[in-house]
């Protein structure tokens, strides 16, 4: 006879039981993970993607450690307080990992302007993290991220809550952080905006992988480089006036419905 697998049952909530703001939330993070999932962000069951519950600044929504991100829908995201201590009445087992909690519970309760924080351990992105320059502004992508990016040094795996306090103040003010020799974050006053930030970043990553592995000279001078990306940021708001969370977000969360909307039970 098999034995029973350890996780088979995750957790979930009622819908009945969550108020239609905090549910609208839990559809998009859930459309985030699977998202991240078939742009081939996810690392097995590690890393996280949180959003805050509307409403109750002290709780964040978070993924049910053991399942893939392809397994995550609305009701089985847990919510949890900034103490880490999982919140409402669910259904099954329920884990939270420890590294999810540290990071983002630092970023939830220092940034109220912060509604969703994404971490992720792409390759182009660890790459990007293990390299002394950090992100090059060197194509159009990179730099919309001009003056958004912070850095915070390697302390080991994220589980010592004595991080936090570095965490938040290599952060700032910022939404972008690289994580050296680590990997990515970003924060968004919504799950979009901070999903959208991600793509940007990890496409950015990729393409600077990409170009330095040609073994050629980088095309333009410092000068002109660092010009036109000061002003790149400016120029993002005349394509996108309502913000990267607004059409570009929608447009994916229509197009991962044609191909699998089961993140909204």
């Amino acid at each position: 006879m098999n034995k029973p697998h350890d996780f088979d049952l995750p957790a979930g909530i009622r819908r009945d039981l969550c108020a239609p703001e905090e549910w609208q939330v839990r559809v998009e993070l859930a459309a985030a993970y699977r998202l991240a999932d078939r742009f081939g962000w996810s690392m097995l069951i590690f890393n996280h993607i949180t959003a805050r519950v509307p409403g109750a600044d002290e709780h964040f929504l978070i993924n049910n450690f053991g399942l893939m991100y392809d397994e995550i829908t609305a009701s089985n995201l847990l919510k949890i307080d900034l103490d880490g201590n999982v919140v409402g009445d669910y259904r099954g087992e329920t884990r939270v990992n420890r590294a999810g909690y540290v990071i983002h519970s630092a970023v939830h309760a220092a940034r109220h302007d912060v509604q969703c924080v994404m971490h992720t351990h792409s390759v182009a992105g660890e790459a990007v993290a293990s390299i002394e320059p950090g992100l090059l502004h060197i194509n159009q992508d990179s730099m919309q991220l001009t003056g958004q990016v912070a850095y915070h040094d390697f302390e080991g795996l994220a589980v010592d809550d004595a991080e936090k306090r570095s965490l938040v103040a290599d952060l700032g003010d910022r939404n972008v952080l690289i994580l050296r020799n680590h990997g990515l974050m970003t924060a968004g006053s919504s799950v979009g905006e901070a999903f959208m930030l991600m793509w940007l970043l990890e496409h950015a990553c990729r393409t600077q992988v990409a170009a330095l592995s040609m073994g050629q000279p980088l095309h333009g001078s410092q000068d002109m480089l660092t010009r036109i990306a000061n002003l790149v940021p400016q120029q993002q708001y005349v394509i996108t006036p309502t913000g990267l969370g607004g059409l570009p977000f929608r447009s994916l969360l229509r197009w991962l419905d044609r191909h699998d909307s089961s993140y909204r039970d």
